[in-house]
């Protein structure tokens, strides 16, 4: 099966605001733990921004909601 590009993105954006979510935090509080700022958050989980977000930044953010990475992945 083939998807385009934003079926991925969209896998991880909603994956995100899922997890920050579950720990219940906000946006700003999950920014600062992943030392990145609430705009960029914000602009990943709303579909504003568009492949502007590298492993790396997956990893911190993964970091800071205390789960694996590879759970950003998963399309439940």
């Amino acid at each position: 099966m083939k998807h385009d590009d934003n079926y991925y993105y969209n896998i991880i954006r909603n994956n995100i605001k899922k997890y920050r979510k579950k720990a219940n935090l906000t946006q700003q509080e999950l920014a600062d733990k992943a030392g990145i700022t609430m705009n960029y958050i914000a602009k990943i989980e709303s579909q504003k921004m568009q492949r502007g977000f590298s492993i790396v930044i997956l990893g911190r953010i993964a970091d800071a909601l205390n789960i694996d990475i590879k759970l950003l992945f998963e399309n439940n």
